[in-house]
């Protein structure tokens, strides 16, 4: 796991190849201190169902400057980082009008719909809409500090409870041996079961395995699901890793992902619960 206080530079300097990339997710880290972003997390949405996250139907009213300025620096760093498939996006700042849409589509994971988007602006994409999915990530990270405490006891899905998202990585803490989901978008945690599959709710022992990893010592294995074919990474660790650095955790541990693929596991496209956020009426 990444120290708090190593972050960015530590990744930087064992990997300056994932140069390109840091560079984008920097500016997306920057952006999740900023408490200008919890002004749009929308109110009333505490009391739900033990199953459905927080932020689905949400009605939400965010920054549009706030969601411009971070659009225009993503899109400019990506294009000018060097990386060839991310080359055009630096003339994508002509949609800036646009980027409510771009957020809300992000948001809800409504590829189509960003596929059209870079269509329209004649850009990869694959590139466009791995950039365009950080744009939400910093109004994720205020709906998670603001809605840590509302989250319905005894939530036993596999998707994150705030905003549905599959979980980027487990983390099993402490002398207690706690296991933890951890979302990779909005940074929140949540217990999870330790003996059924996150993905498809698999319990027969028989379906589940573990693979471990190459390095000696290493307290990371691979979980996977011979149903679905689903694997999730988990991590031995003493104390939960802070919200911000999940993000960091899963790119720095890309190496279980690839162990993962190669043995034909994959991680789901999709999410895990479809939110349908939609804009306020007054703020459409």
């Amino acid at each position: 796991m990444i120290a708090a206080k190593k972050g960015l530079p530590d990744l930087e300097r064992r990997h300056p190849e994932w140069a390109p990339w840091l560079a984008v997710i920097r500016e997306v880290l920057e952006a999740v201190q900023d408490s200008e972003w919890d002004a749009a997390v929308p109110h009333g949405n505490a009391s739900r169902s033990a199953h459905i996250p927080l932020l689905a139907q949400a009605d939400i009213e965010p920054d549009r400057c706030l969601i411009g300025r971070l659009f225009v620096n993503l899109m400019q760093t990506a294009g000018r980082s060097g990386a060839p498939a991310m080359a055009g996006l630096q003339g994508v700042t002509a949609l800036e009008t646009a980027a409510l849409g771009v957020f809300l589509a992000a948001l809800n994971h409504d590829n189509d719909r960003l596929n059209e988007f870079a269509c329209g602006s004649s850009v990869d994409p694959e590139a466009f809409r791995a950039v365009a999915a950080l744009l939400p990530v910093p109004f994720l990270h205020a709906c998670n500090r603001r809605w840590t405490s509302s989250v319905a006891e005894g939530w036993v899905e596999g998707y994150c409870p705030v905003c549905g998202a599959w979980p980027a990585f487990a983390e099993v803490c402490g002398i207690e041996r706690s296991r933890y989901l951890r979302c990779g978008n909005c940074g929140g945690a949540w217990q999870a079961h330790c003996l059924s599959c996150t993905y498809c709710g698999m319990t027969d022992h028989n379906e589940l395995a573990s693979l471990a990893a190459d390095e000696s010592g290493s307290k990371s294995v691979i979980d996977v699901c011979n149903r679905c074919h689903g694997y999730l990474k988990v991590f031995t660790t003493l104390l939960t890793s802070p919200p911000a650095n999940v993000m960091l955790d899963d790119f720095a541990s890309v190496a279980l992902d690839l162990a993962a693929a190669g043995r034909g596991y994959k991680r789901p496209s999709s999410s895990g619960y479809e939110l349908h956020a939609r804009l306020a009426e007054h703020g459409a």
